[in-house]
């Protein structure tokens, strides 16, 4: 979508939302102290998963079985995979005014799937190949790219990739063959060359009007921060999405990703459901993401406004995996000085299909013993989950890093 420049500015807002779910209260998570510990490994996947993962494929039992099948074939999580990149400058937003140079984006995503799937190769297999292999390619970016440009769409390549990134890092934490002097260079690059373009992005939105920007740009972004703080036991970097998810000016808060809940039916409808279906499933996969993560560490976004992600999960797998009917609540963009009502659902790229299932069913079905029908449809129609490559060579393959049925199946 074509961004422009708008005279108000973006920013955090008093938390003064309409609650459109008709609830009397919202229960909020705290954030903690500086100098309160992490959980390592604690991003998407803790010491327990790999335990569990690891006991069940000694039995050969599925799904963990061919979750782990759809791993090891992807040309990614290869110790002989060919490295994209790195760049100098990584350029998402390319051939504009902002930037002159073309888009190089695609070394990154590509080279972020491949570590992130190699950590995962060597914490189930214990080969150290392709950790090695892991820590070759981020040692290589932290060591060479210096600078995140382009035009607006930068914000998205900081959090997309940075969340990416910080993910893989994190699961190499306690590679013992990562050297320390390595490791404190790759959480430096986090923080110097990620982090102040998430933190500028939510903090100001590139200059725009608060609801300038769609949903899923703030949610990459908070999945950046979040991610980072963790990998770099920044507690402040923790906390600013926690509370920018809960109390944040812009359409990333948790209220305004999901715009409205249907009481009846148990559904919620997704700020972009409107728009299309292409970024109506990206926001699901960054919901899940989020929550995850922060689940690692003990905090349940997932219960949050009454389940609310379980909700927009089922809403979103109802329209484009049943391919049944929702109801539509009237959602008015406000896009600066234009108001654009929409006042239908969008067909438009109805049927998505991305790895971002299994995380939701999962933690709602097996964790807390819920009903998710549609979402375990969505979990049935990309059974085994792959990863990035799985899904085709643009961007929109790699948003998720995926593998949920080999990583959350319960």
């Amino acid at each position: 979508m074509s961004m422009i420049d708008c005279s108000k500015k973006g920013g955090e807002e008093p938390d003064d939302l309409a609650d459109t779910t008709g609830l009397v209260t919202i229960k909020y998570i705290d954030t903690l102290p500086v100098g309160t510990p992490f959980k390592h490994p604690g991003t998407l996947h803790t010491a327990d998963d790999f335990l569990r993962i690891r006991a069940m494929l000694a039995s050969a039992q599925e799904p963990w079985l061919s979750g782990y099948n759809k791993l090891i074939v992807n040309k990614h999580a290869q110790s002989n995979y060919p490295m994209q990149g790195p760049t100098v400058k990584l350029i998402r937003g390319g051939g504009s005014r902002e930037e002159p140079d073309p888009d190089n984006y695609s070394k990154a995503f590509n080279d972020v799937a491949a570590a992130y799937q190699l950590a995962l190769h060597w914490r189930i297999s214990d080969s150290t190949v392709f950790a090695d292999k892991a820590v070759s390619i981020l040692n290589a970016w932290a060591a060479t790219c210096d600078t995140l440009t382009g035009d607006p769409n930068v914000f998205l390549g900081a959090g997309f990739y940075g969340y990416q990134f910080a993910v893989a890092g994190e699961l190499l934490l306690d590679y013992p063959n990562w050297k320390a002097e390595d490791k404190a260079a790759y959480k430096q690059w986090m923080m110097t060359v990620f982090y102040p373009k998430n933190h500028s992005f939510l903090k100001e939105h590139n200059g725009a009007c608060i609801d300038h920007y769609w949903a899923n740009w703030d949610l990459g972004n908070i999945a950046s921060v979040m991610a980072i703080g963790i990998l770099t036991d920044n507690r402040n970097l923790y906390n600013e999405a926690v509370n920018y998810l809960q109390r944040g000016g812009g359409n990333g808060n948790l209220r305004k990703a999901i715009y409205y809940v249907h009481k009846d039916e148990g559904l919620g409808q997704i700020q972009e459901s409107g728009r299309d279906q292409g970024h109506a499933t990206l926001v699901m996969a960054m919901l899940g993401t989020i929550c995850e993560m922060a689940w690692s560490q003990g905090d349940d976004f997932y219960g949050f406004n009454d389940n609310s992600v379980l909700k927009a999960s089922e809403y979103t797998a109802k329209y484009n995996v049943a391919m049944l009917p929702v109801p539509f609540k009237q959602y008015d963009y406000h896009d600066c000085d234009t108001t654009i009502a929409q006042t239908v659902i969008s067909d438009v790229e109805r049927g998505t299909v991305r790895p971002i299932w299994a995380v939701v069913y999962n933690h709602y079905v097996k964790r807390k013993g819920m009903t998710a029908p549609y979402t375990l449809l969505g979990v049935n129609t990309t059974f085994p989950e792959g990863g990035g490559g799985d899904y085709g060579p643009n961007s929109g393959g790699f948003d998720q890093l995926g593998f949920g049925t080999l990583m959350y199946s319960r």
